[in-house]
């Protein structure tokens, strides 16, 4: 089982980034799916996650109306679609999936996880 996370860069504040995670050896169509993001000195949070049974989203409050997760399952891939970017989003992100239909935003309730992807927002 492996998954890829990447897409991330360096971008300027009030910019634009889309997070690819792909998977191998799992159908993510059965997996709960989520983004976190961990900056130097400061913990693991969740960004985002999507469900497995019926799509459903969640956000956190820092990232909502500028970030949108979603699913290709013919690619067995999910998507992070990043806008407005700003500085305090520079950070690494991490996807991570689920064997559970409803998503968490709770990194323990992940089973497997991807490398991590660097974003770094300044100008």
């Amino acid at each position: 089982v492996q998954l890829q996370a990447s897409g991330g860069g360096l971008v300027q504040p009030g910019g634009s980034l889309r997070l690819s995670c792909a998977a191998s050896g799992l159908l993510l169509d059965y997996y709960a799916i989520g983004w976190f993001r961990q900056a130097p000195g400061k913990e693991r949070e969740g960004v985002s996650c999507i469900s497995s049974s019926d799509g459903s989203t969640y956000y956190a409050d820092s990232v909502k109306g500028r970030f949108t997760v979603s699913r290709e399952n013919a690619k067995n891939t999910v998507y992070l679609q990043m806008n407005s970017l700003e500085p305090e989003d520079t950070a690494v992100y991490y996807c991570a999936a689920a064997r559970r239909p409803i998503a968490s935003m709770g990194f323990r309730e992940y089973d497997y996880w991807g490398q991590g992807t660097q974003v770094t927002v300044s100008s």
